[in-house]
């Protein structure tokens, strides 16, 4: 099965404004494999439910540029009862030049949603858990209110971003073997961190495709299941002996494996 992450960028026009800023995001995560998907034109409920109820088979994360209103407010409602992440790229650069300028605008998609403290504090977070993906910028995990920590290829990222779009500040950081881990892990608060782990077999079938996408063949330790069982072990031995909770990813999808880390961290 394909690792490979999915968007889908909704626009009322053409979208190209849309897909640039996206890929021009893109260009920070090395190694990431994504697929981007243009809808453009879309004017209509029936055409965003359609797309949405695509954007679902594939848990793709759902980017719109959608001046009319009353569609901003489907894309926004739609996402959030279907569990998919979605960020509105325009509304608040629309919100800040209304500050700034003093006026309101035109038109402003995702006003009857209210654009408020709240939003821009999902947006912050959103920001915040990109910037400290992948155990970049470990001297700042204090500033986490959830530290996700895994080996290769346990959800750590999509996770991050998933929880981060509920508003909490997510960082995630990669357990490498014969590397040792940051030493900021090491004096957070225990209970705000959450180990990943997952059935070994699921794991070695998730990186031999993760290589086969990348166009290599599986070799070496990363894909042999016997040295994956003894990184899961070890993975488990240090969640345990620094008490954090343990979160089994295998088979889950994110949103129910995001609810459980609020639960056993208790913030939920």
């Amino acid at each position: 099965m394909s690792e490979r992450q999915n968007i889908f960028l909704l626009s009322d026009a053409t979208g190209e404004t849309a897909e640039k800023t996206v890929a021009a995001a893109l260009t920070q995560f090395r190694g990431k494999d994504a697929r981007v998907r243009r809808i453009s034109n879309v004017r209509t409920k029936h055409q965003v439910y359609e797309a949405l109820d695509e954007a679902l088979k594939n848990q793709a994360l759902v980017v719109y540029t959608i001046v009319n209103r009353e569609l901003a407010q489907i894309v926004h409602d739609e996402c959030d009862s279907l569990g998919l992440p979605g960020i509105d790229l325009i509304t608040p650069l629309l919100m800040r030049l209304s500050e700034f300028f003093g006026v309101s605008p035109k038109e402003m998609p995702g006003l009857l949603h209210g654009v408020n403290e709240g939003y821009f504090s999902r947006i912050d977070a959103v920001e915040f858990a990109v910037k400290h993906d992948d155990g970049q910028e470990t001297r700042n995990l204090y500033k986490a209110d959830i530290v996700l920590v895994g080996v290769s290829r346990t959800s750590k990222t999509p996770l991050s971003i998933y929880l981060a779009h509920k508003g909490w500040k997510v960082a995630n950081v990669p357990l490498v073997a014969d590397i040792d881990p940051p030493e900021e892990l090491f004096s957070l608060d225990p209970r705000r961190v959450a180990g990943l782990i997952i059935d070994p077999q699921r794991l070695m079938e998730l990186r031999a495709s993760r290589l086969r996408n990348m166009g290599q063949f599986s070799r070496g330790t990363y894909t042999d299941y016997e040295n994956i069982q003894q990184e899961i072990r070890q993975a488990k031995r240090f969640f345990r002996k620094q008490r954090w909770a343990l979160i089994d990813v295998t088979g889950k999808a994110v949103e129910e494996t995001a609810n459980e880390v609020l639960v056993k961290l208790k913030l939920k």
